[in-house]
């Protein structure tokens, strides 16, 4: 659409609403104390959202007694998820049936997708709870505000910030398949400095990766340490600057095929991967006009290698994956009036990537496959508007252009209008969205595979619902349709054997959810996801049918009582329905039906004193076999109990 069309549709639609809404303030309203801030980039009200967002907070993460993200995230609607084996081998999650790469995953403003990866890909394996003050899953295409990655929403990933006296912790964990984790920690603030560090180490015996009920017997183990900081210090009033600093790396035994003599003990995988943003803060005008400016750096080495000498046609290989991104961003929020808050900005950013693939064979001999130290550059800046009318319309819209040094400039918008019918505690809302995402480095640069013309790859989507509140903000029922198409996927040409803009896909669905949040001491998140998805893709052998890994249904039910102030226990429920795969040893490989599966798990926490917790959890409590991926194991019945020490 011109540019030219999409600013006259916008006037149009505001002076609509102006003239419609213009009215005295509601009579009722409500104050929620739930405040977002990833649907705008600024501070928003949950209510006033029209965007399908949802948050884990501090409170939630450590109630679950779950040690890792991607734990967090499965219960969450809208998300599906895989894991390739046992801990530490590769977790992806696809948000609205979209592929694992259509979401941005942001740890403090810094893009954490790979540069490295063919896809861009992020991996949830290595990313503990450390540190972590609250998550936040925005659904829908997020250009708009996010740039490239964000084809089907973005997870935002908040670190503590240190308030009060100084607070040292210490906890240690420990459970099934030989798991132990320790964590170290700092938190607080003096004068006007604040701090916020964890250190932690994990390891695990594992399991075989390669499901034991095709014969794999072999263990696949794995250790990573993780560190996580942010350091603030408020020079005055109106001006704070912030640094953030993550650091992980990981040793893990993996298996390269599931299902039928899929071990292999000389399959290893390491990781090393850093990130830091320095930002300030800076109010202007008593408060109406604030900027931030960020710089973030990024870098994660992969490296791989196995030795199967022992086998038929014995081969052997290395690998290794080098990639890094920074970028430059200054964003701007302008309240012109309490109604109206204008948010602009701009930001630069670079990827990096270098990579050596090296292989030996007896039969074909050796084979070095190199990629070349390759960069891009993309330039973007975009604008946005929010509005307030009598507390009853809120509404945004948005719009960004992005510059690519290869593929050339790509604009993107978004409209989000939210009513509320404040008398009944009733919410009406809808979003229309595109968005894209570029080409990755070995997309563009592979000697062998790459083509340098390649296009972005684009989403269209739209979602429209009803919440509904009870008493204030304790009780929410809400209800979204939504449907995303998928253009110029990437896809591979049999003929040029380069990557081509070739493929479509399509998702559509359903999502339900009712929370209670402490009523009469109980929590409880209550959800159903409807995934339909379609591989729209001409010539494909799936044409029509559902894209791999995402189920049609998915239920999930999460349920915490406090006891007394001390204790409290949990139950998680949760239900994934039948979804298809394809088995590998076969060429082509054949598509294959995984059946459904349901999980319960338990969980708890019991303050013996101000100073000592302690908490544990029991998953899988029925020992349920199931298989997120053809041919790979998952945990069985398992139980981890720790203790923590505040200090």
């Amino acid at each position: 659409m011109d540019i030219s069309k999409i600013f006259f549709l916008f006037s149009v639609f505001l002076l609509f609403c102006t003239s419609l809404f213009a009215q005295k303030d509601s009579t009722k309203v409500y104050h929620l104390s739930e405040v977002v801030v990833t649907a705008t980039r600024t501070k928003l009200p949950e209510l006033e959202a029209a965007s399908s967002i949802s948050v884990i907070d501090s409170s939630q993460i450590a109630e679950s007694c779950k040690q890792s993200v991607f734990g967090l995230l499965k219960d969450q609607y809208g998300i599906s998820y895989t894991q390739q084996g046992a801990p530490g081998s590769l977790s992806n999650v696809y948000l609205r049936g979209a592929d694992a790469s259509d979401t941005q995953v942001l740890i403090d403003g810094i893009s954490m997708n790979m540069p490295n990866d063919l896809d861009n890909v992020f991996d949830f394996a290595d990313l503990p709870v450390d540190n972590i003050q609250r998550i936040e899953i925005l659904r829908g295409p997020q250009s708009t505000l996010y740039g490239s990655d964000a084809l089907a929403g973005v997870i935002n990933i908040i670190t503590k910030k240190g308030s009060g006296k100084p607070k040292f912790f210490i906890s240690g964990e420990g459970g099934s398949y030989n798991t132990y984790k320790g964590l170290i920690g700092l938190n607080g603030a003096i004068n006007n400095f604040n701090y916020s560090v964890t250190a932690s180490r994990f390891s695990s015996g594992g399991f075989s990766s390669a499901s034991k009920i095709y014969g794999n017997k072999e263990k696949d183990g794995t250790t990573n340490y993780n560190v996580s900081s942010r350091l603030g210090y408020d020079i005055s009033k109106s001006f704070e600057l912030n640094f953030y600093y993550r650091y992980a790396k990981a040793n893990t035994d993996l298996d390269q095929h599931g299902g039928l003599y899929g071990d292999d003990p000389t399959y290893k995988y390491n990781l090393e991967e850093s990130s830091f943003r320095l930002e300030s803060k800076i109010s202007l005008l008593d408060g109406l006009w604030t900027q931030t400016l960020g710089l973030n750096y990024m870098r994660n080495v992969r490296e791989y290698s196995f030795d199967s000498t022992s086998v038929f046609n014995p081969i052997s290989s290395s690998s290794i994956y080098d990639g890094n991104k920074i970028k430059f961003e200054w964003l701007n929020n302008i309240e012109f009036d309490k109604n109206y808050l204008t948010t602009f900005g701009f930001d630069w950013g670079q990827e990096k990537a270098i990579s050596d693939y090296f292989s030996h064979s007896s039969y074909s001999g050796e084979y070095d496959s190199r990629f070349p130290l390759n960069k891009d550059l993309t330039k973007g800046v975009f604008l946005q508007q929010q509005i307030n009318i009598s507390n009853r319309f809120f509404s945004s819209f948005g719009i960004r252009y992005d510059h690519h040094d290869r593929f050339g400039s790509v604009v993107t918008y978004r409209i989000a209008p939210a009513y509320l019918i404040s008398e009944t505690g009733t919410k009406l809302k809808a979003t229309y969205g595109t968005a894209f995402k570029a080409p990755s480095l070995f997309y563009l640069f592979d000697p062998s595979f790459g083509n340098p013309n390649l296009k972005p790859e684009k989403s269209y989507g739209w979602d429209a619902g009803i919440e509904q509140y009870f008493g204030l903000d304790k009780i929410i029922f809400g209800i979204n349709y939504f449907s995303i198409q998928f253009k110029n996927l990437f896809s591979y040409d049999g003929n040029t054997f380069k990557e081509i803009n070739l493929n479509s896909a399509e998702s559509n669905g359903l999502e339900v959810y009712l929370t209670l949040t402490n009523v009469k001491k109980l929590n409880i998140n209550l959800n159903y996801t409807l995934t339909n998805t379609k591989d729209k893709s001409p010539g494909s052998s799936d044409y029509n049918l559902s894209l791999l890994r995402r189920p049609r249904n998915k239920y999930g039910l999460d349920l915490n009582y406090s006891f007394t102030k001390k204790l409290n226990a949990g139950v998680q429920i949760s239900y994934i329905g039948e979804r298809y795969d394809k088995d590998f040893s076969y060429y082509p490989a054949q598509r294959v039906k995984l059946g459904g599966y349901a999980l319960v798990n338990l969980s708890g926490m019991y303050h013996i004193s101000d100073m000592v917790e302690l908490y544990g959890q029991i998953n899988n409590l029925f020992n349920k076999y199931y298989e997120e991926i053809f041919g790979y194991a998952t945990p069985g019945l398992s139980a981890y109990f720790g203790v923590k020490l505040d200090f």
